[in-house]
């Protein structure tokens, strides 16, 4: 009576992938660099802007370090 069908584990796994993909946020260029720039000025801490934009705090330090490093590459 309890069999269990592989049907049944991969359409739910589809369904969490979906909805994963619709409720990603997307910024564009303009918002990363206002958040790294935030950032970088040091007026809130890091922990208080990530919460505030609603971001994770990784998002933000590797966004920091691709701008940097772009950044240094072009001078």
């Amino acid at each position: 009576m309890n069999e269990k069908t592989p049907y049944a584990k991969d359409s739910v796994e589809k369904t969490v992938r979906d909805i994963r993909r619709r409720t990603r946020r997307k910024f564009s260029a303009e918002e990363k660099i206002r958040i790294v720039l935030e950032g970088l000025r040091g007026e809130d801490s890091i922990a208080e802007l990530c919460r505030k934009e609603d971001i994770n705090q990784d998002w933000h330090y590797a966004k920091r370090c691709i701008t940097v490093d772009n950044y240094q590459t072009t001078k």
